[in-house]
């Protein structure tokens, strides 16, 4: 080693080797570092390119360097989902979650409505509101969440029930 740089005669089968022998290491404190397996694999591909990149002579870089930039990039990436998250729950908590257009007249029903829609469960919920508001056929739902069309429908017709039920407990 040369410089904590490894240097041989042909660069191709130095570079195989060299991740074959890497790879595996750099996977483990990326995951290590990071919260979710794909940004694992994102921060090794990430840290090797950007290394590989300051390497003049197109060596493989030091281990010692994409450890560190694995670290790096793992901080920066970590850091960057914090605000992210901070901003999203300050968002979430001025902006008032409107179900309905109300006009003035019909302030507290809607309210009683986005109430009874809020108690709903997720799977019922979200399918009325493509149908109702977004205005989606049940091919377009189903694509939508990955469902299948029927059961789109009957989780429509499910959550409409439910939503009956739970409207009239509210409205007296």
């Amino acid at each position: 080693m040369n410089s904590g740089c490894e240097h041989a005669t042909s660069a191709q089968p130095d570079w195989e080797q060299w991740l074959k022998q890497h790879a595996p290491k750099f996977l483990l404190f990326a995951r290590q570092q990071s919260r979710f397996e794909d940004d694992a694999q994102d921060l090794v591909q990430e840290a090797v390119v950007e290394c590989w990149r300051r390497q003049a002579n197109g060596a493989p870089p030091a281990a010692g360097l994409v450890f560190a930039t694995i670290r790096r990039r793992a901080i920066d990436l970590g850091r960057g989902h914090d605000r992210r998250t901070g901003r999203e729950a300050v968002v979430a908590q001025e902006t008032p979650l409107d179900w309905f257009d109300s006009g003035v007249e019909d302030r507290e029903r809607n309210r009683l409505m986005q109430e009874a829609m809020s108690r709903l469960p997720d799977i019922y919920r979200d399918v009325i509101t493509l149908k109702v508001w977004g205005e989606l056929t049940f091919a377009e739902i189903a694509q939508t969440l990955e469902i299948a069309p029927n059961t789109a429908a009957s989780r429509y017709r499910y959550g409409l029930a439910e939503l009956r039920k739970l409207a009239g407990a509210l409205f007296p």
